[in-house]
């Protein structure tokens, strides 16, 4: 399974791809951060965006899209930002039919660490760690990027079971309707 997770932002959007299966080594293929100026317009950065993903999506044709799921902040502005670019990597991949996964950031730090409350030195320290790399990625979006491709990768198996079992449990249970409604109508006419 090659994955290629979005730490989502205007300024810095990080970028990353791993390969691999769960429980089996994984393989970074590519770590990044699609940059753009913040005096830049709104417009133009989010074109920005898009001709980054782009090329990220061109280069390493990921079967799977994995984007941080954008949560409440104090800072407005900082989640306006980043919910713009979110939507814009998800609307990169739906354009080429690429599946995409939204991952909250407990979930991905849980993931990767085990405590949904480390901080970025630990998830980087894991990332390098189970990617075998000489160094943490740098800046901590492109790390955040990586582990979320890591826990797509690591979520994925358990995730498609479960949604299997919910639509093989819907075909088998017939849909109820339910006759009460029609029985109490039925008995209004009648006297004892």
């Amino acid at each position: 399974m090659r994955v290629l997770g979005v730490d989502p932002g205007l300024t810095r959007c990080g970028v990353g791809v791993v390969e691999g299966v769960a429980g089996r080594p994984l393989t970074m293929l590519g770590v990044g951060v699609v940059r753009t100026p913040a005096d830049a317009d709104l417009g133009h950065r989010l074109v920005a965006v898009e001709q980054g993903l782009e090329q990220w999506l061109d280069e390493h044709r990921p079967e799977f899209v994995a984007v941080e799921r954008v949560f409440s902040q104090h800072n407005v502005r900082t989640v306006m930002g980043t919910a713009q670019a979110s939507a814009v990597a998800i609307l990169c991949a739906s354009r080429r039919g690429i599946p995409v996964a939204l991952h909250t950031p407990s979930e991905v730090k849980a993931a990767v660490t085990g405590s949904g409350r480390a901080d970025k030195a630990q998830v980087g320290a894991m990332v390098t760690r189970l990617l075998r790399l000489d160094a943490p990625p740098r800046p901590a979006d492109a790390a955040d990027a990586l582990a979320l491709a890591i826990c797509h990768i690591w979520r994925a198996p358990a995730q498609n079971r479960l949604q299997q079992a919910v639509a093989a449990q819907a075909a088998r249970t017939p849909p109820t309707t339910s006759r009460a409604p029609a029985a109490r109508h039925a008995s209004k006419g009648r006297t004892a």
